[in-house]
């Protein structure tokens, strides 16, 4: 199915995302209950941290992110991997609400910032006729992470202190990444790309965008409003999951429970849509989206039994199998991969800005005594508003051909 070279970006793009954990929102969600122990803050406080310390790791993303297509990417995958380490290590220092700010700004600028970044971006330059599958395979390692990590971490934290677990998370990144990086991607450079066999394939030269040139397509923001809806409201549940479960009275291992559902339905939906955005396209698959996300929004507002939790964590799963991979193959797909690196920096800085965003809102909502329900409500305006716009658009998504 794949050649020797082929296989090895994939491979590394798994083990990148897998890593990227690490900063998302899922994962430090699970030690906010923890650190808010620790330092006695509450939800509103914590929220604002947060939200603050990811806002200012969106925007340094836009710089540091475009480096990609000026360095080779194998330096470029050993900076990642040394300022992840040392992020990991700093998380377990925390001591203060100052090193909260700062731990999180390192783990969500080098983890889910940079590392997701890194592994996209070479996927998505190398690949051609097989990106879809190539993205759905590399993003597979997000998700098993996503199924593996919650129930692991909530039983490590019975046996040892938090601070314990992100200093052994460090040295494994030390001594894991690095050789992988070594083994898989040394001779990688800005022009390698996968060789295609099959005849009945024709590549169509397609118009190369700069970033400048994005930013003046109308386009690109109606396409965002729709691809950070996912991540703002995933990371208000992920980081307030605590609330939620005892606000709908769910128990303790519910919500982690729950997550194996999302992992796997976002592992099904990763490799099914991979598929088909070979064969149709991401621009017509991006209709599709958001929609098992609205879905989830009415099942939070009108149900309450603890099942009920699999099924809004389900359909959340499903749309960010499909988010994950449509949010790097349409990009190229639209603008061409010639600036992608600088292109996706972007948008992985509004995608990270939208995690903050979702954050402080959910944060801020909680402490003005909003209930989950009503969130739930805010959600769903949101989502039908610009799955409205994107409908309006979909025929005006094609490329411009050279």
């Amino acid at each position: 199915m794949f050649k020797s070279l082929s296989l090895k970006v994939i491979i590394f793009g798994f083990i990148f995302t897998f890593f990227s954990s690490f900063g998302q929102s899922f994962f430090l969600g699970l030690f906010n209950s923890s650190i808010r122990e620790t330092l006695s803050i509450s939800h509103g406080q914590f929220g604002s941290i947060y939200a603050s310390a990811t806002l200012l790791s969106s925007f340094i993303l836009i710089w540091v992110g475009k480096k990609i297509d000026d360095i080779n990417i194998f330096k470029f995958a050993f900076y990642v991997t040394l300022l992840l380490a040392f992020s990991c290590f700093f998380f377990s220092k925390i001591s203060s609400i100052i090193f909260l700010f700062v731990a999180v700004f390192l783990m969500r600028f080098s983890g889910q910032g940079l590392m997701s970044h890194t592994a996209t971006t070479t996927i998505s330059r190398y690949f051609t006729k097989s990106r879809g599958k190539a993205l759905s395979i590399g993003w597979f390692g997000l998700s098993t992470a996503e199924f593996i990590l919650p129930i692991l971490i909530v039983y490590l934290l019975t046996i040892t202190q938090w601070q314990n677990i992100w200093f052994i998370i460090s040295i494994t990144i030390l001594f894991v990444l690095p050789l992988v990086s070594f083994t898989l991607i040394k001779n990688l450079d800005f022009e390698s790309r996968e060789k295609v066999d099959d005849k009945n394939f024709e590549e169509k030269k397609i118009k190369n965008w700069t970033r400048i040139e994005v930013l003046k397509d109308y386009r690109f923001y109606i396409i965002c409003l729709n691809m950070l809806a996912m991540p703002w409201i995933a990371t208000g549940v992920f980081v307030y999951q605590s609330y939620i479960t005892e606000s709908k009275e769910w128990g303790e291992f519910v919500i982690a429970q729950s997550f194996m559902v999302y992992s796997v339905l976002s592992v099904i939906t990763l490799l099914g849509s991979g598929l088909l955005i070979d064969k149709f396209t991401s621009r017509k698959l991006l209709i599709f989206m958001n929609l098992p996300l609205l879905i989830s929004t009415l099942v939070l507002l009108f149900f309450d039994i603890p099942f009920s939790a699999f099924i809004f964590l389900g359909l959340i799963g499903i749309s960010n199998g499909l988010a994950n991979v449509l949010g790097s193959s349409t990009w190229a797909e639209i603008y061409g991969v010639k600036y992608i690196g600088s292109i996706k920096a972007l948008t992985t800085a509004l995608m990270v800005f939208s995690t903050a965003f979702g954050t402080a809102l959910f944060g801020i909502l909680i402490d003005k005594g909003f209930s989950i329900e009503q969130i739930a409500l805010i959600s769903f305006i949101y989502i039908l508003i610009s799955f409205l716009g994107l409908i309006l658009l979909r025929n005006r998504l094609n490329p411009h051909y050279i």
